[in-house]
């Protein structure tokens, strides 16, 4: 996506007000952002928009003194090392990734440049440590891989009669301590797993097909870029199979997902702007610790707990941050 696109899709938001605190930058800064999900997507530019209005809010303003550039692979993950480079070409100051398999790319890309992750997993290879990471890449992490035993939980919490459970991933997005973290808390809580993998769009029909096979009684959908581009597909195969989904962000619910647990992607991506701030200001990213999620979500849909004739537990309603109704 050029920079054109990036303009016109936050047009709003660059017209609001400096905020009173904030201060200039005196020379012009170049941004550049290797995303997945393309602005013209809703979730993509709440996301984006979160970080830059979060960077206006620090004294970057678009046309004054920021010129950002934005790539989106739109989900062709395969299309990452092309745009990495090409964005490098650019030279840009700072660049922003929204993932592990974007930082990566990027890293491959240059060693250089630096590079911060609104969200991507200290097990990814990409630091030496949170708190020193070392090279070029620094940011915020997604998720500790012990958080998927709480989504089982949660599950047995709302299902209590459940005993087999699905997990979806896609392996591009290299999670394999979420997978592996998934299976040890699924013998704690008695449950089977089934792990299933989706590295194309044409790869969750047939998950969705295995599912049935196997008579997963619910799904564990864990997060992918992917997965929010291909949600509406999502919600209609779990409807038809009348199968509860967990989600581990919200982005990846449009209406039809039973529950959401898992930290706020719009703060990580509105953090991440406070890296990028330090990092023009002359911080180096390998002395920048890695920061974890602060903010967490629980999102309850009782419509769709209606349709599947589950009842929600009362304390389950009180513990959400949102019950849909």
């Amino acid at each position: 996506m050029n920079r054109r696109a990036f303009v016109i899709g936050f047009g709003t938001v660059l017209a609001a007000p400096l905020a009173g605190g904030a201060q200039q930058a005196r020379r012009t800064y170049r941004l550049g952002i290797l995303g997945n999900v393309p602005l013209s997507d809703a979730e993509g530019a709440r996301l984006w928009g979160a970080l830059i209005q979060a960077l206006r809010e620090l004294g970057y303003i678009e046309g004054q003194n920021l010129i950002v550039e934005h790539l989106s692979t739109q989900g062709r993950f395969e299309r990452l090392p092309t745009l990495a480079a090409e964005l490098v070409r650019w030279k840009p100051d700072v660049i922003v990734v929204p993932n592990n398999s974007n930082a990566l790319a990027a890293r491959e890309a240059t060693r250089t440049i630096p590079i911060v992750a609104a969200t991507f997993s200290e097990t990814s290879g990409l630091i030496a440590s949170l708190a020193r990471p070392g090279g070029n890449v620094t940011g915020l992490t997604l998720l500790a891989p012990e958080i998927v035993g709480k989504h089982l939980e949660l599950l047995k919490e709302i299902i209590p009669r459940i005993s087999r459970v699905a997990i979806l991933w896609n392996p591009v997005n290299r999670a394999v301590p979420y997978v592996e973290e998934g299976r040890g808390a699924a013998r704690k809580l008695a449950l089977q797993l089934q792990v299933l993998e989706a590295r194309r769009p044409e790869d969750i029909e047939r998950a969705f097909a295995a599912m049935k096979r196997e008579r997963a009684e619910a799904l564990l959908l864990l997060s992918d870029a992917m997965f929010i581009l291909e949600r509406t597909r999502i919600e209609d195969l779990a409807a038809k199979a009348h199968l509860p989904v967990m989600y581990t962000q919200r982005e990846q619910m449009s209406a039809g997902g039973l529950a959401v647990y898992g930290p706020s992607m719009v703060d990580n991506f509105r953090r991440a702007a406070t890296y990028v701030d330090k990092i023009l200001k002359g911080a180096k990213p390998a002395d920048l610790p890695v920061e974890q999620p602060t903010k967490f979500e629980f999102i309850v849909n009782l419509k769709t707990a209606k349709a599947l004739g589950l009842t929600i537990p009362p304390s389950l309603l009180l513990r959400a941050d949102q019950v849909i109704e």
